[in-house]
């Protein structure tokens, strides 16, 4: 399979800000348990290395590893749904240098 980098922007198709303004946190939280098998990092405080919260150019986005697929395919439905069914953008990645959210 080809592994693909995709962002969700926190804004919808029709140009609104998404609310609650904490949706990325609140959506990677909830991924936080999906990890490589290698991972040691402890999902109640740490993000999933596949769905991490991000701000580019002052917009919320979560950061997607199509790589969750691999480890189960309904999490990453979960997430592209969530994305669809809130009409955020999704776009997928070339390069990318994010500022982790404080």
């Amino acid at each position: 399979m080809n592994h693909k980098t995709l962002f969700i922007q926190g804004v919808t198709t029709s140009g609104k800000t998404f609310r609650p303004s904490d949706w990325s946190e609140r959506l990677c939280g909830v991924m936080s348990s999906f990890r490589p098998s290698d991972d040691d990092g402890d999902p109640r405080f740490t993000y999933s290395p596949y769905v991490r919260p991000v701000l580019i150019a002052n917009v919320k986005c979560v950061v997607v590893d199509t790589r969750l697929g691999d480890l189960d395919p309904r999490a990453l439905d979960f997430v592209m749904n969530f994305a669809k069914d809130n009409q955020l953008a999704i776009e997928e990645a070339c390069e990318y240098d994010p500022k982790p959210l404080t």
